[in-house]
């Protein structure tokens, strides 16, 4: 008697090919919501970016009114977290900026709470990580780029560009720190958007990589060779966790560190 042909899954042999790849940064892909449209050449299409851009916006307000509602002199858990939140942030600006960073708090409390709730959303199933997109992040970092130039002038004029002549340096030695001081100013934009990119990248695609392998290993019978994937992401999920939460607070640090070069000028 003829044998049949082996099943997909007989041996564990062509488990990989049964199964549906997908490349780990599909997960990245723009997608456009509700048609396409273009204006004058560019394309305004509303997309999945938008979305969860304008998701985060409505869930920091939605959090911060019902944190601030009642104000009890004892606070709850959620007013509680809304006051730490502002705490911290708080304590960050007065630290690194003195007295004078306090009437920038709006605006540094918004790009805090804008980039970690964007980084914590990405975490949910199904979302789409907005801090994903280096044009995203170097949007973020280019506002805070001009806006802290922006102030270093009004503050103090065309003084401000005695920030990029080091203190106390040769004279002979000018023509050549003064390009590289410039240089080292002009970058601040790109290597902050790309930290915050490169970490949120990083981190999702390991989480699907990982998470590729834990099907394919029950199909295979391998049930106990599953529990290591499925630990390992787990583990990772907790990692991605503080990940979000520290990259929001290294982007708000050095901007309060960029802001304090407007404000003092020290160098």
């Amino acid at each position: 008697m003829k044998p049949g042909p082996a099943g997909p899954y007989e041996n564990g042999v062509g488990i990989v090919a049964a199964q549906e790849h997908h490349s780990p940064l599909e997960q990245f892909r723009i997608e456009h919501i509700g048609g396409h449209l273009s204006l004058g050449g560019y394309d305004i299409s509303f997309n999945n970016s938008a979305l969860w851009m304008l998701i985060a916006v409505a869930a920091i307000t939605v959090f911060m009114l019902i944190g601030i509602r009642k104000q009890a002199v004892v606070p709850g858990r959620w007013q509680a977290l809304v006051e730490f939140l502002y705490d911290f942030v708080a304590n960050m600006l007065k630290e690194n900026v003195g007295s004078e960073g306090r009437k920038y708090f709006p605006w540094v409390f918004s790009i805090f709470m804008f980039v970690l709730f964007c980084n914590l959303f990405g975490l949910l199933p199904k979302s789409f990580t907005v801090t994903s997109h280096i044009i995203v992040t170097f949007a973020l970092a280019m506002m805070v780029f001009l806006i802290v130039t922006a102030i270093g002038f009004i503050r103090h004029g065309f003084h401000f560009l005695s920030f990029f002549v080091p203190k106390g340096a040769p004279v002979w030695l000018l023509p050549l720190m003064i390009p590289i001081e410039v240089i080292s100013y002009f970058i601040r934009p790109m290597s902050l958007s790309v930290r915050l990119f490169a970490n949120m990248v990083a981190g999702h695609v390991m989480l699907v990589v990982l998470g590729s392998f834990v099907l394919p290993l029950g199909l295979a019978g391998a049930y106990i060779s599953g529990i290591v994937p499925v630990a390992a992401i787990t583990a990772i999920i907790g990692l991605e966790f503080l990940i979000a939460c520290l990259q929001a607070y290294v982007f708000t640090i050095l901007t309060c560190i960029y802001l304090n070069d407007a404000v003092h000028m020290h160098h």
